[in-house]
């Protein structure tokens, strides 16, 4: 996934959210709506998500360390988890603290141009921001379902920006629902239940942003599109006739380690050797461009030893064929 796709999508979101916060808690304060300051206590922590995600990719661009010799490449997982973190316990516990008061201490909403105004410009700049997002995830998705793209990018940014957007709109719906409601019937409590409504839908945001970062943190191997290239690129059929088996794991979005164990011929000299793994590599770097991390260990394809070892099973490209 491209990190400029990413950079664009999360700058359009930034400063949509930036002038929403702004209009939503002066709208706040003109009218006192509890949708309106947990909708602007929303769009800040956004700002402050899309803040971090910049941070992290940022910081991920460092080059490698002796105390690092991988990089830096995987903070822009972790930036992307304090992204949910943020989400879950200022945007979604706040709103529903703030819609729980509501309800149980409701007064009616003031100067109420203001919150209705305020609820359809934050709309209309967020359908801006989601449009980009959307835009920028397209060029990536190919025919993958939203859902599959959400659970399988390895670049969190876009995801990241498409469910915050996605949240933004759907919670600025219920705002204005709550705050329609309060209006018509002269009854308080419907802006506290819009309230809650926006916090609960942080929160299983937040959940789901949380869960796929989290695998990221621990270690993806490379899709299946890429295990099958490498796979192919790997063997040559003349000195390395298989792969015996492979691991691959995401140093970054954009940084592949391969491992493998490889067979070659016995009758091959160590010069052979040396240059048949030379030429896999640079197979594997031209038909996958993030590997950047290459292992290849040769060894003698044995094929009891290697229906003995379970492990081999286990990883993608270690069935021995």
């Amino acid at each position: 996934m491209s990190a400029s796709g990413g950079t664009k999508a999360i700058v359009a979101a930034l400063a949509a959210n930036l002038a929403i916060a702004v209009a939503k808690f002066v709208a706040f304060l003109f009218s006192g709506s509890s949708s309106m300051l947990a909708e602007s206590v929303h769009s800040l922590a956004d700002s402050g998500n899309q803040g971090l995600l910049l941070l992290g990719g940022k910081k991920a661009q460092r080059e490698a360390t002796p105390q690092h010799p991988f990089g830096y490449g995987r903070e822009r997982y972790i930036y992307a988890f304090l992204v949910s973190i943020v989400l879950f316990s200022v945007g979604g516990m706040f709103a529903i603290y703030e819609g729980y008061e509501k309800i149980k201490h409701p007064h009616e909403i003031e100067a109420w141009y203001w919150p209705v105004g305020v609820l359809v410009f934050a709309i209309i700049a967020e359908t801006f921001s989601f449009r980009t997002a959307i835009k920028e995830s397209n060029l990536l998705r190919g025919d993958l379902s939203w859902t599959q793209f959400v659970r399988r990018a390895k670049a969190p940014e876009l995801p990241v920006v498409l469910l915050e957007d996605l949240g933004a709109l759907v919670g600025l719906i219920l705002a204005l629902g709550g705050v329609s409601l309060a209006l018509g019937t002269g009854n308080g409590v419907w802006d506290g239940i819009g309230t809650l409504c926006i916090g609960v839908l942080l929160i299983a945001i937040a959940i789901v942003l949380a869960a796929e970062t989290k695998s990221l943190l621990l270690g993806e191997a490379a899709g299946i599109d890429d295990i099958e290239k490498i796979k192919a690129a790997t063997v040559d059929g003349e000195t390395v006739t298989r792969i015996i088996h492979m691991r691959t794991l995401h140093l970054g979005p954009e940084e592949l380690l391969v491992a493998a164990k490889i067979a070659v011929e016995r009758h091959e000299t160590a010069d052979e050797v040396a240059n048949a793994i030379d030429a896999a590599e640079a197979r594997i770097r031209e038909a996958v461009p993030i590997a950047r991390v290459i292992y290849l260990e040769p060894d003698i394809y044995n094929e009891s030893a290697t229906a003995a070892g379970a492990e081999s099973a286990k990883s993608p490209g270690g069935d021995g064929h």
